[in-house]
């Protein structure tokens, strides 16, 4: 499933490229797993909206929407999350269009957003904040790359579970998925197992800068392509080559030589050093 490095690069990628451009018309398929809002709903309040930026927001793909462009602020928003195999692409008419395509957002400019994904995970949900409409989206966990250490703190210090499970639970981070959370506790020096209640103060701070550091980089990176990720123009992310866990059972710790271990943990494979991680 793309995390937060993949969708903050697509958002960023999409962004650049419609940023201010006038949504003409809106065609949705009929799968029904895909949508949180009805497509005829979506097609009629995307039709005549400009958009106005598109951002990240957790693990979701958030486009403001407004009457014009000059508009001071949206008055809807289009919410894309990515599933376990979605993909956010900006095409022209002409471009082949891939199976499972499931919505394509034709732009003044003559380009097309479409919204490809073969699995269904992934969901479209359309927002119209006018009046007493909807309530703007929000992430329900806090957003790792700007939380500070006090509020780090107090997520996990009074928290039971193992650490690698809490770092996945979206209601306390939002954005932080399997490769990051095995990557940052490497980074860090903890093991995954290790109960976040019984992580002392420095070990908790170690931790929100290992991540912050490794979620920058790998944005920087366009992220990681270890299935069929790729960010808005159909180009694979490069963070995987620098992978030092994660799926990397049985090859050698790049630090110390020691095999890398894999278990399961919150229903996830995990990887760890054994050496490097206590």
């Amino acid at each position: 499933m793309p995390e937060l490095p993949e969708v903050e690069t697509v958002a960023r990628g999409v962004n650049r490229r419609v940023r201010g451009d006038r949504i003409v018309q809106a065609w949705f398929g009929k799968r029904p797993q895909t949508f949180k809002t009805p497509p005829s709903r979506q097609a009629k309040g995307l039709a005549g909206r400009t958009i106005l930026a598109v951002h990240r927001t957790g693990k979701h793909i958030v486009f403001e929407l407004g009457a014009e462009a000059s508009a001071a602020a949206p008055d809807a928003q289009w919410i894309v999350h990515l599933g376990m195999t979605g993909r956010l692409l900006v095409a022209t008419p002409d471009a082949p269009v891939a199976p499972h395509t499931h919505a394509r957002i034709d732009l003044a400019s003559g380009n097309e957003l479409r919204f490809v994904d073969p699995r269904r995970f992934g969901r479209l949900e359309f927002r119209n904040l006018r009046g007493k409409g909807d309530a703007a989206f929000e992430a329900p966990g806090a957003e790792p790359l700007t939380i500070g250490a006090v509020a780090f703190a107090e997520l996990f210090s009074q928290r039971k579970m193992p650490i690698k499970a809490a770092l996945l639970n979206q209601s306390l981070l939002a954005g932080v998925g399997n490769i990051y959370a095995d990557e940052s506790l490497f980074q860090a020096g903890i093991r995954p197992r290790r109960r976040s209640n019984r992580l002392n103060a420095a070990e908790l701070e170690r931790l929100r800068l290992a991540l912050r550091q490794i979620l920058l980089h790998a944005i920087r990176l366009g992220g990681s392509s270890v299935s069929d990720y790729v960010d808005a123009e159909g180009e694979s992310g490069f963070f995987q080559l620098e992978h030092c866990v994660y799926q990397r059972t049985g090859e050698p710790c790049r630090r110390c030589q020691t095999p890398i271990r894999r278990i399961e943990l919150a229903g996830r494979g995990t990887h760890y050093c054994p050496i490097c991680q206590r």
